[in-house]
């Protein structure tokens, strides 16, 4: 079963979603100043999201929706193939330590 999130119908859809891609970064999670609420009236209402800039770092940045930009179809295409390139790189190193492992058994050389 997919999860599903439930927003009031009295609250604007976010622009944003979980795990999207934007040039500020990945989107962790998101939050809603409801109009007439105090953090509305000192912040100003609407989503706020929790981004993580950079996956290699515990940084999270908090930003309004009109602070993220999203990525256009041709840097969302090369942020994943470069990650798909990246991730292949990983598993042919590691089929390699396998076979150097698998060569060592095969000799009778099991310790």
């Amino acid at each position: 079963m997919q999860p599903t999130i439930s927003i009031p119908k009295h609250w604007d859809y976010p622009r944003f979603t979980f795990g999207q891609r934007t040039q500020q970064g990945l989107i962790l999670g998101l939050y809603y100043y409801p109009t007439g609420t105090e953090l509305a009236e000192q912040f100003g209402d609407g989503w706020r999201y929790a981004l993580m800039p950079n996956k290699n770092s515990d940084e999270i940045s908090y930003l309004q929706e009109n602070q993220i930009q999203p990525l256009s179809p041709q840097e969302l295409f090369t942020q994943i193939t470069t990650e798909i390139d990246l991730y292949q790189r990983q598993i042919a190193m590691l089929q390699q330590q396998l076979s150097i492992i698998a060569g060592g058994f095969s000799n009778g050389n099991d310790s």
